[in-house]
């Protein structure tokens, strides 16, 4: 049994961070939607607590149609006013309107050659990096990403955002040294499919 000495301080004393820590956190993912929904998630998740979005994540999914965004770039005003008026997730017009932006945004690069998470992982080296020093809240890379996605068209997409996302999607692995999942995430990378933008 894992206990909480065991992981890392902030997923400490609450199940659900414990949860999420113990089965997402860290882990490579490559997928290209599942990688702009983390980014989506972690925008809305500015001045506030993961532990809120964590909670209304699933409404999040159920209201934004699973995170599609090709769905999501075809929302109009009416969508933004429904989402607005539903209690269930973080009711921020600016936020709504990123995310919606921010479809249209992926789509765009996509259309470019520009696939979403080869681009991203390339700046990593399609290699995880292993932090072996103190947790930083942002990083030169993480600012470099962020101007990167800023220039293509994204918003809520600051340096200290795309950190806490790299982090969550495994492009870096900031799990404690004593954490019990340091180690088996660090032997994950690699191990997923790397994506490329030359794949056909």
């Amino acid at each position: 049994m894992v206990t909480d000495e065991c992981r890392c301080r902030w997923a400490q004393g609450n199940a659900l961070l414990a949860d999420y820590h113990d089965r997402e956190w860290g882990v490579p993912e490559y997928d290209d939607r599942a990688l702009w929904e983390k980014l989506m998630l972690d925008g809305f998740q500015a001045g506030l607590s993961w532990l809120t979005v964590l909670r209304k994540r699933d409404a999040f999914r159920e209201c934004f149609v699973g995170f599609d965004p090709e769905r999501v770039a075809r929302f109009e005003e009416a969508d933004v006013l429904r989402l607005l008026d539903d209690p269930r997730i973080i009711r921020s017009r600016a936020k709504i309107e990123a995310t919606i932006g921010n479809a249209r945004a992926w789509l765009d690069m996509r259309e470019r050659g520009e696939p979403f998470g080869a681009l991203m992982w390339e700046m990593v080296g399609h290699r995880p990096i292993l932090n072996e020093g103190p947790v930083p809240t942002q990083t030169p890379l993480s600012r470099d990403i962020s101007r990167m996605l800023k220039q293509r068209g994204f918003r809520f997409v600051g340096p200290t955002i795309v950190y806490a996302w790299m982090q969550a999607v495994g492009m870096v692995n900031d799990h404690a040294e004593h954490c019990w999942r340091r180690a088996p995430v660090a032997a994950m990378a690699g191990h997923g499919e790397l994506p490329s933008r030359f794949s056909s």
